[in-house]
């Protein structure tokens, strides 16, 4: 504690704050009472909606900034051609000058929180700095605050020092000093460029630290699937932002498999922490404590557990509010308000518009979820049988395949591509490698990313999770989805599992083992197994352009990329020829 005080009181000194109070978890309607009466929160009808609030950002703070996001380490090469770099003394000098007085007239507000359950070997303690009572509110719910958090801290500590000083796009910074494990971020207030123990801890520098001790911090989803003789298997899955984690982690099985017993059980919607444990196998846990989710198209029918979440104790950011019922709404909602605010603040009168922001957002507790696993909070985590990617592909893609052995699997995830949505900034609808989705939030250079994956998997030998890789998206002629997705996604993990199990068949195709049309259960969809066909065909004109893209691809890393991936893409490309 000795040496977080002393951090605290150095930040105190640049920042200039009016006053310092630390928060421990308690009193915080204090703090709401504040935010509602500075008008950072507007308060809902707490009948309908009980202990919920509407926030709305600036218009130029919706989404992440990975443009002015940074890797700062001393050698420019460690950081690599998919994050931006910047020297550290550099970039120190930089912002100094930006935080020096920026809280004056302000509180300064001291979160220590821990990511993962307090000693738990998994786990990882931070101290947060800000000035937004949105983000100390946003941090108790995403993250474990509390006085057990406080006394457990130590000098090994996440320093994370972040303002929102006057929100301006020019001087926004969201600095990683992975080397000094450190945070620094400044002129924005959205969630994962202010939260900083989501995207910037848990995975930018915890990436950076689990390649140092042998292990792995993932953009991923935790997902039990508890069969009808009560056996749960996990499964962690990767999909980049707004490509349906949170659907699929709070999936709601079919009805003909509730009949028969399935049960779901929610881990974790966002990120994965893995470990080998003692046993050899690999465990993983969600670090958070909460869901940072996107709104709209979260509906009764889509994700009903996520909205039985976000029913009470949430934060709504940027979506529309209804006047007469001081509610909300978003686009996939029925109904919408008569008299309303759209996100912008202002009245919602040209309906041609959107109301909601493409990337509004909820946080909500993870003990609202009605699925959540009895085994969340187990500090041991869970042991994980499968290990899942996919994105939004139109055509390329198959709905589902196995990698031929856990290198394949690497090399299929680092190749995996996603056409943009509106979790990131620039034009959406561009495809895009994404590598294991984790692109945006790698803190470190992604070939040598690659090469701890390869290490991981022989370490981890033969008990490693087989890797699969899967597209819910795949369009018709018309532009339609041809897979229900939602709910249905049960019958692609049923033969996922059963492949872990040795249980399934497939067949072999040129990008891996595949399920023919009679081995996923259509019964009672509207569906042919021609339509499956069409799910399952892997077009070789379509994988020859995509070949190239990932040799251009892999040609950014230069020698840092494990020659055994070129390997691998050298063996794809000869099975098409």
């Amino acid at each position: 504690m000795v040496e977080v005080k002393k951090w605290v009181a150095e930040m105190e000194a640049l920042c200039k704050p009016e006053k310092v109070v630390w928060i421990d978890g308690e009193g915080l309607d204090e703090y709401r009472k504040e935010a509602l009466k500075s008008g950072e929160l507007i308060e809902l009808n707490n009948e309908l909606m009980p202990g919920c609030f509407l926030h709305r950002s600036a218009l130029n703070d919706v989404a992440r900034s990975e443009d002015k996001t940074f890797i700062c380490t001393t050698k420019e090469d460690d950081v690599g051609p998919t994050n931006n770099w910047r020297a550290p003394d550099e970039m120190y000098s930089v912002l100094t000058s930006l935080f020096d007085g920026v809280m004056k007239g302000r509180t300064m507000y001291v979160i220590p929180f821990c990511m993962g359950t307090v000693g738990s070997p998994f786990s990882k303690l931070g101290v947060e700095i800000t000035d937004s009572i949105y983000v100390v509110l946003n941090m108790c719910i995403m993250t474990r605050v509390s006085k057990e958090v406080t006394k457990a801290l130590g000098a090994e500590f996440v320093k994370c020092l972040h303002s929102t000083a006057e929100l301006d796009i020019d001087k926004r910074y969201i600095c990683h000093f992975p080397e000094d494990n450190a945070i620094w971020s400044i002129n924005s207030g959205y969630g994962g460029n202010a939260l900083l123990g989501k995207k910037c801890l848990a995975l930018r520098i915890a990436s950076y630290r689990a390649k140092e001790e042998n292990w792995l911090a993932e953009h991923m989803l935790i997902l039990g699937i508890e069969n009808p003789a009560g056996e749960t298997r996990y499964v962690c899955a990767a999909f980049p932002s707004a490509c349906g984690k949170t659907n699929l982690a709070m999936l709601i099985p079919p009805e003909i498999y509730r009949q028969k017993g399935y049960k779901i059980w929610c881990v974790g919607d966002d990120i994965a922490w893995l470990r080998i444990g003692e046993d050899g196998r690999l465990w993983a846990v969600n670090p958070e404590n909460g869901y940072f989710g996107v709104v709209p198209g979260t509906n009764e029918k889509t994700n009903p557990n996520a909205l039985a979440a976000i029913s009470k104790d949430t934060i709504f950011t940027n979506v529309v509010y209804d006047e007469d019922k001081n509610t909300v709404w978003w686009e996939g909602l029925d109904n919408p308000p008569k008299n309303a605010i759209n996100w912008k603040g202002e009245k919602w009168t040209n309906r041609e518009e959107k109301g909601a922001h493409p990337n509004s957002r909820f946080t909500a507790p993870a003990k609202n979820c009605p699925i959540l696993s009895p085994e969340f909070e187990n500090p041991k985590g869970v042991p994980i049988s499968a290990i899942i990617f996919g994105g939004r592909r139109a055509k390329t893609a198959p709905l589902v395949y196995q990698a031929r052995n856990f290198d394949h699997g690497v090399f299929v995830a680092s190749t995996m591509a996603s056409e943009t949505t509106a979790a990131q900034t620039g034009a959406v609808g561009v495809t895009r490698i994404d590598s294991m989705a984790m692109k945006p939030f790698c803190g470190y250079n992604m070939g040598d990313y690659f090469a701890h994956w390869l290490k991981m998997g022989a370490l981890i030998g033969d008990k490693a999770p087989k890797i699969f890789n899967v597209n819910w998206f795949r369009t018709d002629e018309q532009g339609r989805f041809i897979w229900p997705g939602f709910g249905d996604n049960l019958r692609v993990l049923e033969w996922i599992l059963a492949r872990c199990d040795g249980t399934a068949t497939a067949v072999e195709s040129p990008i891996g083992y595949m399920p023919t049309p009679k081995d996923i259960n259509i019964e009672g969809l509207d569906i042919t197994h021609t339509d499956l066909e069409n799910l399952l065909n892997v077009d070789s004109e379509l994988w020859k352009a995509e070949i190239i893209a990932i040799k251009e691809y892999y040609e950014t890393f230069g020698d840092r990329l494990p020659q055994k991936l070129w390997e691998e893409l050298s063996n794809l490309e000869s099975r098409f020829s």
